[in-house]
């Protein structure tokens, strides 16, 4: 399988923004792109239940969980939706869980770590605002592209068909 993230690197330097590395593969599918969706939320995974059971195509779900260890924002019933309909991934500043299932969904998942335990549901969380972590911000309508290699966001699509990629 081609290396996605250091082709673009390559091709497109100054347009694209790296995020430190922090974050490990959970998911089914290892390579994954599409247009920004965010949410903002702490230890409550009310407003991910909402997006991913939303059409998901072309996009990427981008959640700030302010970095708890202490709770999953995403198990395997959710992935398992956001998969159903559509998204091509969901990145997690916070952790995931049922990880042996989420690896046979075929999503892209990258998160800080994996916790058993699942979240409290009190509806709190903002979508669609600007969210900072690993020293990139994430817009909405932006770009994110994932691989094993790391995590990287454009403010505009990449031309990947000129770099010969093939998904």
């Amino acid at each position: 399988m081609q290396d996605l993230l250091p082709e673009i690197c390559d091709t497109y330097p100054q347009s694209v923004r790296i995020l430190e590395p922090c974050l490990i593969n959970f998911g089914g599918r290892e390579t994954f792109y599409g247009e920004i969706v965010t949410i903002k939320t702490f230890e409550d995974n009310s407003k991910v239940r909402e997006q991913v059971s939303k059409d998901g195509r072309g996009k990427v779900l981008v959640i700030d969980g302010g970095g708890s260890l202490r709770h999953a924002l995403l198990g395997d019933m959710l992935a398992q939706k956001a998969s159903d309909n559509g998204w091509s991934g969901i990145i997690i500043h916070g952790c995931v869980r049922d990880v042996n299932a989420m690896a046979d969904i075929k999503l892209g998942v990258q998160a800080l770590g994996a916790h058993p335990l699942k979240t409290d549901k009190r509806g709190l969380g903002d979508v669609d605002v600007a969210i900072c972590f690993g020293g990139v911000s994430f817009h909405p309508g932006e770009y994110i592209y994932a691989d094993n290699n790391g995590v990287l966001v454009s403010e505009k699509p990449l031309d990947l068909v000129a770099m010969g990629w093939e998904d």
